[in-house]
């Protein structure tokens, strides 16, 4: 069984190719990510390369195989699944669970995850909306817009939020821009830096431009 170092590195690797599938991450970027020196991050990596688990190229950088893109996908699913357990069973505030399920993902059998995924019915995303991978390693892509590039004055529904900082969900609360919420995204002020948007049965309220790109919206149906 892989380490839970590994699994740490394979998960990043996987979620800092999502912003540029085609091209190697930045050895620089994963070390950051990861909170270490480059050079410990280099090391690491050289061994899962020799793993046959990624590719990496001095000076260039580095991406999963398919391997080890299977082995990310298996800990983004046990990580999502913990972390919809811990909110709708357990009870937890969805801005506590993600560090939770980050010493969780490791210890958790395939067994305990299959049992928890039938008791919460088979779910496709976590409380923050993220998409959870099924057993076979296949995720859905939603084709989701942001505050920032969907349409506007158009009726959309929060779908997922991005950051998943304690500070900026308690923000989310408050605000009440939790996924499932339906708005309208009013207009957008380059020069202020700023988003309005108008929840449903809500008054409008502005946002910070680089707020907004943390949330992403599909089109509501039905209306």
């Amino acid at each position: 069984m892989p380490s839970k170092t590994i699994e740490n590195y394979l998960k990043q690797l996987y979620l800092e190719q999502q912003s540029a599938p085609a091209k190697p991450v930045a050895m620089g970027k994963l070390a950051s990510a990861m909170n270490v020196v480059p050079g410990t991050a280099t090391t690491m990596v050289k061994a899962l390369a020799d793993s046959g688990l990624v590719r990496y190229e001095p000076r260039t950088g580095v991406k999963l195989t398919e391997a080890g893109r299977q082995l990310a996908l298996h800990v983004l699913r046990r990580h999502r699944l913990v972390e919809l357990f811990l909110v709708q069973v357990v009870g937890l505030d969805w801005s506590e669970v993600h560090d939770e399920a980050e010493e969780l993902e490791h210890a958790i059998s395939d067994k305990l995850l299959e049992r928890i995924d039938t008791l919460l019915g088979h779910p496709t995303v976590d409380p923050h909306g993220d998409p959870i991978p099924t057993a076979a390693g296949e995720l859905a892509d939603a084709h989701l817009h942001s505050f920032v590039t969907c349409q506007t004055n158009s009726p959309q529904t929060i779908a997922r939020v991005l950051d998943q900082n304690t500070g900026f969900l308690k923000f989310v609360n408050s605000a009440g821009l939790t996924p499932g919420t339906q708005l309208e995204v009013i207009d957008r002020d380059d020069q202020a830096d700023s988003v309005r948007v108008r929840p449903r049965g809500k008054k409008t309220m502005t946002i910070s431009t680089s707020a907004a790109a943390k949330f992403l919206v599909k089109p509501t149906r039905g209306r």
